[in-house]
């Protein structure tokens, strides 16, 4: 059987989540596999660290030690406060040794280390959406997405923050064993397999700004409750008794984002859910979610997700009795 190392880089001020959360994945998957992922864990110099939450962490031992016998196939660098002022010793260890792996994956502001050691430039890549602004103004060769909960090119992966860096892992074992495979760990975790690397890090009202007026505050979450209403730019003007073009103005004004943005989010998010979640038809969910019909539906899939709704459903729907 196919083992494929994983070697997890530790340093102080790291995520305890990032690191536990991926670690679970992997060696739960190697529990199914029967040892597919061997976990190593190091340091520089392979004494404990502190992470950013004051737990200690015990490395297996240092980072040489650790590719003295060959690189990992999947090398993992996880993000926390110890990105930002990192120790210019593991910044040359990554830039030496990072490239010699098979696969490169970073979970939130571990793509600040990665970034410094000039491994992102010309890729595509993403990280907390906190820290997306300083990726992609310190580093401009860096392509950098802010809304992807991970994101793929190559051999390298790079995910959002905390929690995705959970869904990135899962979806390196379904590539590497199946399914079936990642099925069983998301169960065992008590998660979804569900969630694919382009949702968005955050839901149409988290992206969007809460808007200070009442009036529209009020709007933005009726939007949300009722997807499959008539929700022009003229109707919600009405409901907001105000004039189209003062409404649109004072929507993004007020939200950062248009009314017609807004909504195309909310539908999406709907009929998502309820692909994910029930087992309406494809006509039924479009209709809910505000579409009116099936390729209407589908065209918004494909641009927003690059998938169809039928795609969605058969990789994410979640089956009767799945654990939450």
């Amino acid at each position: 059987m196919t083992k494929r190392p994983v070697l997890v880089v530790l340093f102080d001020d790291v995520q305890s989540l990032d690191v536990t959360g991926p670690v679970e994945v992997f060696a739960g998957a190697g529990r199914a596999g029967g040892g597919t992922y061997p976990i190593r864990t190091a340091s520089l110099d392979g004494g404990p660290v502190r992470t950013q939450s004051g737990l200690r962490l015990l490395p297996d031992g240092t980072l040489a030690e650790a590719v003295a016998g060959g690189p990992p196939h999947t090398l993992l660098v996880p993000g926390g406060e110890g990105t930002r002022r990192p120790d210019p010793r593991l910044v040359d260890w990554l830039r030496e040794n990072a490239p010699r792996a098979e696969r490169l994956v970073s979970v939130c502001t571990g793509a600040l280390l990665l970034a410094e050691a000039g491994l992102l430039d010309g890729h595509r890549a993403t990280t907390h959406w906190v820290a997306c602004d300083h990726l992609a103004r310190c580093y401009p060769e860096v392509e950098v997405d802010p809304d992807p909960i991970f994101v793929r090119d190559g051999r390298l992966a790079t995910s959002a923050g905390v929690t995705a860096g959970i869904d990135l892992a899962l979806a390196l074992v379904e590539e590497d064993l199946g399914r079936d495979t990642a099925l069983t760990v998301a169960r065992h975790l008590v998660v979804f397999l569900r969630r694919p690397g382009n949702q968005a890090q955050f839901s149409a009202q988290l992206a969007a700004q809460t808007a200070r007026r009442e009036p529209l505050r009020d709007l933005q979450q009726w939007i949300t409750e009722h997807p499959d209403a008539d929700l022009s730019v003229e109707a919600l003007a009405a409901r907001a008794r105000l004039s189209p073009r003062h409404f649109a103005r004072a929507f993004q004004a007020e939200t950062g984002t248009t009314p017609g943005r807004y909504v195309d989010r909310v539908r999406i998010e709907h009929a998502r859910r309820l692909l994910e979640e029930t087992a309406d038809g494809v006509q039924e969910v479009a209709r809910a979610a505000g579409y009116g019909t099936p390729e209407a539906m589908r065209r918004a899939f494909v641009k927003t997700l690059e998938s169809t709704p039928a795609e969605y459903r058969r990789r994410f729907h979640a089956p009767v009795g799945a654990a939450r």
